[in-house]
């Protein structure tokens, strides 16, 4: 049984020893899309750190059709916020392609992510910041996330929460229940993340914690995902020279 009350407070306190350990000043700084994973690292290190701590960083491409929602945690929670347009960037960089290259579908699904993810470091290194990674097991499991895009910070608090867990603590934060509640749209391709995926949350969740699926052909699809993108969650292979280190 999940106990969302105990994990919260745990959370919270590694938070604070994170920053204790790790920049004892520091800000966390994070981007702000308005969905629950966003929301729900916000508001945690809101209660770690105190709201004058936490920056949020919303960075449409050109118009983003739920900006609202991003605005409503922000305004909720009470933290500085800037607003970073991409869609500039991204259209720079896919412009200065050579003519003769072929920029794959999969590519311009993952630039923006990854021009993000420069945005929130930039604002983060020239405000004393640390970046909070807010990816969740669950996307995780499967490699739902941008290498070097989403999937990267300084630290993590929810990378061992499933998404039903995460919207667990979301609701005992008191976030409004349109945002923890909100359908998860991937932001690249414009489907539902279930869409994407061929399976539910509450399905993958089940599987994740209990070893249990029903639908034997859902549960090859899982794994295969997740086998296949194991390399996330690795660290960079580097290769072994064999020469000693003796320096402390």
């Amino acid at each position: 049984m999940f106990d969302a009350v105990k994990v919260k407070d745990q959370c919270v306190e590694w938070i604070r020893s994170f920053f204790e350990n790790n920049g004892k000043d520091c800000n966390a700084v994070l981007g702000i899309s308005g969905g629950k994973d966003s929301s729900v690292a916000a508001a945690l290190c809101v209660e770690a750190l105190g709201k004058d701590r936490v920056i949020g960083v919303l960075m449409p491409q050109g118009v983003q059709h739920d900006i609202d929602k991003a605005y409503m945690l922000v305004k909720h929670l009470g933290i500085k916020h800037y607003e970073i347009n991409i869609k500039g960037a991204v259209d720079a960089i896919i412009d200065a392609m050579p003519k003769d290259f072929e920029l794959s579908a999969q590519s311009r699904q993952n630039l923006p992510p990854r021009i993000r993810m420069s945005t929130v470091y930039a604002v983060s290194q020239s405000v004393n910041g640390r970046v909070v990674n807010t990816c969740n097991l669950s996307e995780d499991w499967v490699g739902y996330s941008t290498r070097y895009g989403d999937s990267v910070g300084d630290f993590s608090p929810m990378s061992n929460l499933t998404v039903t867990e995460v919207k667990a603590i979301g609701h005992l934060l008191n976030l409004p229940a349109e945002l923890v509640e909100k359908v998860p749209i991937d932001g690249l391709c414009g489907k539902t993340d279930e869409e994407n995926l061929g399976f539910t949350y509450a399905e993958l969740d089940t599987y994740i914690r209990t070893g249990f699926i029903e639908d034997k052909a859902k549960k090859e699809l899982i794994d295969r995902k997740h086998k296949a993108n194991l390399f996330k969650l690795k660290l960079m292979p580097v290769f072994d020279a064999g020469i000693e280190v003796k320096a402390e």
